[in-house]
């Protein structure tokens, strides 16, 4: 039988209807096609290891919903680094003290769980900010101390499922000087950043005082990358290099000052706000930023559109600018955001 997405499976459809009707879950309709897509994949010769991974990912990803459905409203940073640094080290105690400024500060901190600046964070930022999301390898790594047992642990097979769980949970990242794990963070959320596949956020490479870890980064950026056209200038807009704790605890906060989320409406890129912009700061953005704008487009104040209404009634309050973005140059969106703020 070749099944459909769309309803008009006959038989199939009712005993999937009869199913939910059993189990009371929500949005049926969606649920309705995960069904239908595990039953296509279970008809197709697929291969048993390709459907065990189909069925781990979607176990994870389930997990990974539950565990932070529940804080969804608070602020999280996830901050990665090397897993090697020992507790002597200067930047170690950075670490520590930046977790523990930022659960002052109100927001809960996302680690890989394990040793080194991770560990480091956990400890500053305490059980009760902490979340963990571990890797399953090879050699065995367990869950630091801090957060052994708790509740707000995960622990994944594939490093992808990981990921999405670092980045989508995420309200700003924050990275220490560490290796090939933490650099492929760094490329990850800068290239998921640049393409607009992931939301603006506030991306700090934080450096001990003195440090040439990030700066040498950069500079490889620079000379051979930006160099060679590979990237604008623009692009270097999407990340913050810093050397102090209070200075990247200030860089986040800093961004959500005026700025609070984002989603678009067909074309249109809504952005909601904490607190309205004057009429004045309106057509200053106009001015300035016209250059972000599809052909004829503009920037205006709006109330909430009604393609938000039904699902996000939390946000019913906030004000919006309204901006017909053309989804190319992030980077001057970024600054976009940075000029809102300012005023």
């Amino acid at each position: 039988m070749n099944l459909h997405f769309t309803m008009g499976n006959g038989a199939v459809d009712d005993a999937i209807g009869k199913l939910l009707a059993m189990v009371h879950v929500h949005h049926p309709e969606i649920i309705r096609e995960m069904i239908i897509a595990a039953l296509k994949a279970g008809q197709e010769e697929a291969i048993r290891a390709d459907l065990k991974l189909m069925n781990t990912t979607l176990k994870e990803m389930r997990f990974t919903s539950k565990v932070f459905g529940p804080y969804r409203n608070r602020k999280k940073v996830t901050v990665f680094g090397s897993a090697r640094t020992s507790p002597d080290e200067a930047v170690y105690g950075m670490a520590r003290l930046f977790g523990c400024k930022l659960a002052e500060a109100g927001y809960m901190v996302v680690t890989g769980a394990g040793g080194g600046i991770m560990k480091a964070v956990n400890e500053g930022a305490g059980p009760n900010c902490s979340f963990g999301v571990n890797i399953r390898l090879p050699f065995e790594q367990k869950p630091n101390p801090t957060l052994e047992g708790n509740p707000r642990l995960i622990t994944y097979k594939y490093f992808f499922n990981r990921k999405v769980a670092f980045l989508k949970e995420a309200s700003a990242v924050a990275l220490f000087p560490g290796g090939f794990g933490t650099l492929d963070e760094a490329m990850e959320t800068l290239t998921l950043i640049q393409t607009g596949k992931r939301n603006p956020m506030p991306l700090v490479l934080i450096d001990e005082p003195g440090g040439t870890y990030w700066s040498h980064w950069q500079k490889f950026f620079e000379d051979e990358l930006l160099a060679r056209g590979y990237l604008s200038q623009t692009d270097f807009n999407l990340f913050e290099r810093v050397n102090s704790v209070d200075d990247a605890v200030e860089c986040i906060n800093r961004f959500y000052r005026r700025y609070h989320s984002q989603r678009y409406v067909d074309r249109r890129l809504v952005i909601r706000l904490s607190s309205q912009l004057s009429p004045q700061a309106l057509e200053e953005l106009k001015e300035r930023f016209h250059d972000i704008l599809t052909p004829g487009g503009d920037i205006y104040s709006s109330c909430p559109l009604p393609e938000e209404e039904s699902d996000e009634e939390q946000f019913a309050d906030l004000p919006r600018l309204i901006i017909d973005f053309n989804r190319k140059d992030f980077g001057r969106l970024r600054m976009f955001i940075d000029a809102i703020n300012s005023f």
